[in-house]
């Protein structure tokens, strides 16, 4: 996705061609560790500009991925670019790219403005002292922290010392900045702000960010672009959006948000969707997935109903029209404020997470022990492939 960059941050921006596609490169990438198969034949392309993150759990290959775009790893087969030229072979420190780390690696002996300007300090040949101070004042304007340049990095708060580590990558003008979980020592509230100012400080410099993450609402917050990884592949790439509407198999829709899922065999299928047989002998339908595999009668599938598309009423209570309902018991609920989170168990179909805002549950008692039914329309859920 191409971004404006806005005047006045042309000192922290690297001049990059307007024609090209992409800031960053795979094609076929295979690196190995003995048997394991890091990264397995990896093609994408980021444009620039842009915001990306690869999701995955542990082990699924997405680090790795990074390090190779770093030049930590050089890869065993494939071909590497960063600003459409070859980087296979060229070490880190050659790369027009900066890492921001998980534990930042700011130096305590040092203040904010001596941390922020280390890497100019360290070019041969070193810019002079006035222009390092110039650029270091920028890079801290440009994060939100220009009064805290004399300030030693014990006396910052989580926060402040992860815009620091921004600043003192930012400051060497990359192509591509890498983000190895940096907002993972967060709690949950500023985790949150700085979800919101890493958007708006990309958006501001136009450079091309990577990040990398385990944590599904970090990626789907901030990002244009997203690939999903799994034992060293990308299983789905996409937006934001299509990556949670339209999930290519169950794996992607169980990473990405929450879903309820109904396994089975598959009874039948045309081009509208398919029928799914459950081992207690009710069948649910649901259509595809428009970026899935169309699934054939026999195969194994799953139709995957998200929480915030079902509906709970009580007995008699419920509108016409519904494609699915079935008597259930509520077992749990959990306030969550703007919203509750229902878990019931339902008559055929098992536990069945339900996610209601707040509105639709005034006037109605719903609490633990209640008989309820619960239903959703047919064009709500997916049929997905299992794997």
């Amino acid at each position: 996705m191409h971004k404006d960059q806005h005047a006045g941050s042309a000192d922290i921006l690297m001049e990059t061609s307007s024609e090209r596609a992409f800031d960053v490169e795979f094609r076929s990438v295979a690196k190995h560790f003995a048997d394991v198969k890091a990264v397995d034949d990896v093609s994408f392309g980021l444009r620039r500009g842009s915001f990306h993150s690869f999701l995955g759990p542990s082990g699924c290959g997405k680090t790795t991925s990074l390090r190779l775009i770093a030049g930590f790893e050089q890869p065993d087969s494939g071909a590497v670019e960063i600003a459409g030229q070859s980087v296979v072979g060229v070490p880190a420190y050659k790369r027009p790219v900066n890492m921001v780390f998980q534990h930042y690696a700011l130096f305590p002996h040092m203040d904010v403005a001596s941390n922020v300007g280390y890497g100019l300090r360290q070019r041969k040949p070193k810019p002079g002292d006035a222009e390092i101070g110039r650029r270091v004042a920028e890079a801290l304007e440009l994060v939100r922290l220009p009064h805290l340049g004399q300030r030693r990095i014990w006396e910052l708060s989580g926060g402040q010392q992860q815009r620091v580590a921004l600043a003192r990558a930012l400051i060497n003008r990359p192509t591509v900045l890498l983000l190895d979980e940096p907002l993972a020592a967060l709690d949950r509230k500023l985790r949150r702000e700085m979800q919101i100012e890493l958007q708006n400080l990309q958006r501001e410099v136009g450079i091309t960010f990577v990040l990398v993450t385990h944590d599904q609402e970090e990626a789907l917050s901030m990002s244009d672009t997203i690939g999903i990884m799994k034992d060293g592949r990308i299983v789905q790439f996409g937006t934001p959006e299509e990556l949670y509407d339209a999930p290519v198999n169950r794996y992607v829709a169980d990473f990405v948000g929450e879903s309820n899922f109904f396994s089975g065999s598959v009874a039948s299928s045309d081009a509208g969707g398919a029928v799914i047989a459950m081992t207690s002998g009710l069948s649910l339908a649901a259509p595809f997935s428009r970026l899935g595999a169309k699934l054939t009668p026999g195969s194994r599938a799953a139709i995957a109903v998200r929480p915030e598309v079902i509906g709970l009423w009580q007995p008699g209570a419920a509108p016409a029209g519904l494609d699915v309902l079935r008597p259930a018991r509520l077992m749990n609920r959990i306030y969550l404020g703007d919203h509750s989170e229902f878990q019931v168990e339902a008559e055929g179909l098992g536990p069945v997470l339900v996610r209601l805002p707040k509105h639709s549950t005034e006037g109605q008692a719903l609490e633990p022990g209640d008989a309820v039914v619960m239903g959703w329309k047919r064009e709500r859920a997916l049929a997905l492939a299992e794997a």
